[in-house]
């Protein structure tokens, strides 16, 4: 496994401390065996995104050359790498989650090119992949447009890429502001701030459409939609960080349902698809 993580600015070096305290979805790992607590972790995240494979579309990767950015535990690189990839390599900016990744892959007797990298800065040549993927990673990194650019630079020309930032407008949003600005005397605290303090990783970001479309400007093709996610609905493991007696509350009263036909515009997730 290379290691090419130059030495970043000190928001880097917090966002890296707290994604290799826990990786994301560590909650749903649970079992008795290494490999247990792999396929449990993987089960329990497509359940509660059933959406993830549809917007991926991992079987188009038969054949292609594929780069994800930010592989986590590896749940979507094993899928990337079950289609067959002409070659297949995948970043993160944590030697966790690589690990996590390459244990997953030796499991099932698959193969990629990991490396712990800095998403401002991929270590790949202009042009290098038909696809590239990222799941709810880029709007970690301090400079969201230059990582964007990074994926612009590395895609070939006709390549697409999916990309899943976080929405400013969202039910997730709406509750931190609640808890962490109005409940707390403060209701002049911005989403912006919000999101940076209370949401992940320090400096997390959110985008507004128009926002994330200034983003992805280079492209020649862009889609975006917007998805509700398990936090919007206060589902799964959503809100560990949060835990208080309110959340518990709402947890039992949220009007899923409800949500799901009339707030479906403010989910968390922005599911961006680029052509180069």
């Amino acid at each position: 496994m290379r290691q090419i993580l130059p030495e970043g600015r000190e928001q880097k070096r917090q966002i890296r401390e707290f994604w290799d305290e826990r990786s994301c979805g560590e909650v749903y790992a649970q079992g008795a065996s290494y490999r247990e607590r792999l396929e449990n972790q993987a089960r329990t995240r497509y359940r509660l995104e059933p959406y993830i494979a549809a917007f991926a579309r991992f079987a188009e990767g038969a054949g292609q050359e594929v780069l994800e950015i930010g592989v986590g535990m590896g749940a979507d690189h094993l899928e990337w790498a079950k289609a067959a990839p002409r070659r297949l390599a995948g970043v993160d900016m944590t030697s966790r989650a690589a690990g996590f990744t390459q244990a997953r892959l030796d499991l099932y007797g698959l193969r990629s090119t990991l490396a712990v990298a800095d998403a401002e800065r991929l270590p790949f040549p202009d042009d290098s992949f038909d696809i590239v993927y990222s799941w709810g990673v880029l709007h970690h990194t301090p400079d969201t447009p230059r990582a964007v650019g990074e994926v612009q630079r590395v895609l070939r020309p006709g390549g697409r890429a999916s990309i899943m930032l976080y929405h400013r407008a969202s039910l997730v949003g709406y509750l931190l502001w609640v808890r962490y600005a109005l409940l707390a005397g403060r209701p002049a605290r911005s989403l912006d701030e919000i999101f940076a303090h209370h949401l992940e990783s320090p400096g997390t970001q959110a985008f507004s459409e128009e926002q994330a479309r200034r983003v992805f400007s280079g492209f020649s093709k862009l889609e975006i939609r917007r998805q509700l996610s398990v936090g919007d609905l206060l589902e799964g493991a959503a809100g560990q960080r949060h835990a208080s007696v309110l959340l518990t509350l709402a947890r039992r009263v949220w009007p899923r349902r409800l949500i799901r036909r009339a707030f479906s515009r403010n989910g968390l997730f922005l599911l961006i698809e680029a052509r180069k």
